[in-house]
This record gives C-alpha cells, sequence and structure tokens, in this order.
C-alpha cells in the first residue's frame, strides 16, 4: 500500500518534475496523474524496481499538483515540497503532512526557505504565484539590511523577527569558541537550539501573532540558510498543528536534502570574518543534524509537561489559539 507521508516530490531549476513514493509491500503498483485542467498524462509505476517518475514538458511558472493513486485504491494529491529556485536553494513547502488525529497539513500555505536576495526574475514569478500574505524574516537587522529581499510586486506584509543568537558574531566571543576540530562548534550550534527554545520566546511568539492576525493567512518563514531559527519555527508550526515528532523531525532533516554546506561556506567565513579559521570547524555550523532540534525539543520538555503547556504559557498559543490553527490549516 502507498505511504501517503513517504511521496516526494521536487522540481528541477530547468522544470523537469521528480516524484518519489515508498509503499509497505514491493508488489504495489502506482499511478501517478498529473492534475491540471484538460491534461490527460498519467503514467502507471510498479514498486520494484521503479519508485519514482520524472515528468517533463510541465509549465515552469505554476505549480503543478499529482494524484497518486495504489491498486487498492489509496490517493495521495501531492505537489513538490521542494522549489526550484535559483536564487534559494532551500525553499520549500511544509504543509502535507498528517496530523495525530487523522488530518492533514494543507498543501500551498505553509513556506519556509532561506535569504531571498538573490532571487531571479523567474523566481520572483514562482514566488508570485504563492500569493504570499505574510513574510516572517527571523534574520539580523544588519543581515536585512545589507542582503533586502526581493519580492514580488503585490508585496506581502513584512514582519521582521530578528532571531540573534543564530547568526551574531559576538555570540562566538561570549561562547569561546576555539578554532581547532568540530567538537566546539557542534556544541555551539546545540547550544543555540537550546536558546530558541529557551531564550527566544518573545520572537516566536510573535511569529505566531502575527500569523493569526492575517484571516487564512499563506505565509512564509525564512533566515539565511533557512535551517536553524526557521527550522526551529517551522518545528512550532507543525507541532502546534498536531503533526507528529517524528513528521517533524523528517521535515527538518529534508534541509540536509537541500541545502549544500560546501557551496555556502566561503560566504560564511567573509560574513563573520573566519577566513582563519579551519573549514572541518566551522562545518557544523552549516550543518543538519537531527540532534541540534532534538535540543531545542528536550529544553522544552524539561521546562513544559507537553508541547501543548509550552505553546500557551511561553508562545501565548492557546486552547483558542490552537482551533483557530487548526481550523486554518488542517483539511
Amino acid at each position: 500500500m502507498l505511504i501517503s507521508d513517504a511521496v516526494h516530490i521536487w522540481r528541477e531549476p530547468g522544470g523537469d518534475y521528480h516524484i518519489e513514493w515508498q509503499a509497505t509491500h514491493p508488489d504495489t503498483e502506482v499511478t501517478v496523474e498529473l492534475l491540471a485542467e484538460g491534461s490527460a498524462m498519467q503514467a502507471h509505476y510498479a514498486e520494484q524496481p521503479a519508485r519514482r517518475a520524472r515528468l517533463s514538458g510541465l509549465a515552469p511558472d505554476i505549480r503543478h499538483y499529482f494524484r497518486l493513486r495504489d491498486q487498492h485504491g489509496t490517493e495521495v494529491l501531492a505537489t513538490e515540497r521542494k522549489f526550484g529556485m535559483q536564487g534559494t536553494p532551500n525553499f520549500r513547502d511544509f504543509g502535507g503532512y498528517g496530523t495525530a488525529d487523522g488530518r492533514q497539513v494543507k498543501w500551498g500555505y505553509l513556506f519556509r526557505s532561506g535569504q531571498l536576495s538573490s532571487l531571479s526574475a523567474q523566481d520572483l514569478i514562482l514566488l508570485a504565484s504563492l500569493n504570499l500574505d505574510l513574510v516572517c524574516d527571523f534574520r539580523r537587522v544588519e543581515e536585512q539590511e545589507s542582503e533586502p529581499s526581493r519580492l514580488p510586486q503585490q508585496r506581502p506584509r513584512v514582519a521582521s523577527l530578528p532571531i540573534i543568537p543564530g547568526s551574531n558574531s559576538r555570540f562566538f566571543e561570549e561562547t569561546e569558541i576555539q578554532v581547532q576540530g568540530r567538537e566546539p562548534m557542534f556544541d555551539f550550534m546545540l547550544e543555540i537550539n537550546r536558546d530558541f527554545a529557551e531564550g527566544q520566546t518573545a520572537t516566536y511568539a510573535r511569529m505566531f501573532r502575527e500569523i493569526l492576525a492575517l484571516e487564512d493567512a499563506r505565509f512564509l518563514v525564512h533566515c539565511a540558510a533557512g535551517k536553524d531559527r526557521t527550522g526551529f519555527a517551522a518545528a512550532l508550526v507543525l507541532l502546534a498543528l498536531g503533526v507528529p515528532r517524528e513528521m517533524v523531525m523528517r521535515d527538518y532533516m529534508l534541509t540536509a536534502r537541500y541545502f549544500r554546506p560546501e557551496l555556502e561556506l566561503e560566504r560564511l567565513q567573509r560574513k563573520y570574518q573566519m577566513e582563519n579559521m579551519d573549514a572541518d570547524a566551522i562545518m557544523p555550523m552549516l550543518e543538519v543534524h537531527e540532534v541540534y532540534l532534538a535540543r531545542a525539543l528536550e529544553a522544552i520538555g524539561r521546562n513544559y509537561v507537553s508541547v501543548e503547556v509550552y505553546l500557551e504559557q511561553a508562545l501565548g498559543v492557546g486552547p483558542a489559539e490552537l482551533a483557530e490553527l487548526r481550523s486554518r490549516y488542517l483539511d
């Protein structure tokens, strides 16, 4: 049987779509159908050895949805999670996940990414097609001013929500990061993620207020790389919607698939004046590891009896706010 939470779709910058899926049995047969007005594109695949499809020739400036169906009648409606943006590699939809009570987070409402300062003209067309209402920018004010976001002509509301410890060079000095080996930076990243949960509650509380202030807002949360500050933000939203922790972690770890640390190393060294620092010692800051987010979730569990209590007491997201979020963003 087709596993609904194990369908993965992404688009290359050139426009080709890749569709991957998993099933509970190797004899599962899967039909992939493009959902588009007047379209009859359909392909049939067996689970073994084909667990993926590649579709070419689709319009690059709109978002395409697909229906996957197995021979048992299980259907999955899915679209690309990661967008083929030329100027920001980690732009993705974090909808589509199942909740503990059997519902599903809507596609096309919740997005996450890295910086938007280098978007191409084609990227802007695609971004405009998403009809965003709100952009939450977690970068420091200096980052926002030195690398301003490129946005469509019909600009969404932009909420400046700077999270400082995640990318503040002074924080390196305060924590006495050493230049030899990976361990000091790795430990530093663990400390940052703990701080997201314990020390940045006012900012993440404001994120929820900004979302709730706009009716049925389609929103984007982003920082510089779209992995740490943004990763915790997306985790909070998914947990508030009732997505199980293992699925939240799966979404978090997709950054490891889309974000190439080696391509960002030189930029990071220039940004924080770390040209003389050993590259291997810096890499944990560019990588994503389950233990990073796990450290933030452990901090919540250590101080609160449940995530729901944390959301209410630390972030002001109580039963009424949870009900509103779930009515908006769950099918």
